[in-house]
């Protein structure tokens, strides 16, 4: 069974090197947004079965905080993207 689960960890392995890939080389913004998102979710598999292979609940808070940083991260540049700001300064409402 740890064979397998070692086997996984290579191949998400491989995989988030090919978002990392696709983030510096992307065509366009878009794309760079959907492969940051994606590292991060390859970033939280890896870590659990990390943690699994471990034998450890010590990487749990770190899955948790990478999944946070992950979705604000992907709503910032999605925001970004759509509408040229982050945090929109409006004085009159």
């Amino acid at each position: 069974m740890t064979t397998f689960l070692w086997i996984i960890v290579v191949l998400i392995s491989l995989s988030v090197l090919g978002f990392v890939y696709r983030l510096v080389k992307g065509p366009s913004t878009p794309d760079r947004v959907i492969a940051l998102d994606a590292i991060g979710v390859g970033l939280i598999a890896l870590i659990g079965l990390i943690s699994i292979l471990f034998d450890t609940v010590f990487f749990l808070e770190v899955i948790l905080l990478l999944a946070v940083l992950s979705f604000i991260g992907t709503v910032a540049f999605s925001k970004f993207t759509e509408k040229g700001e982050i945090i929109q300064r409006d004085r009159n409402s």
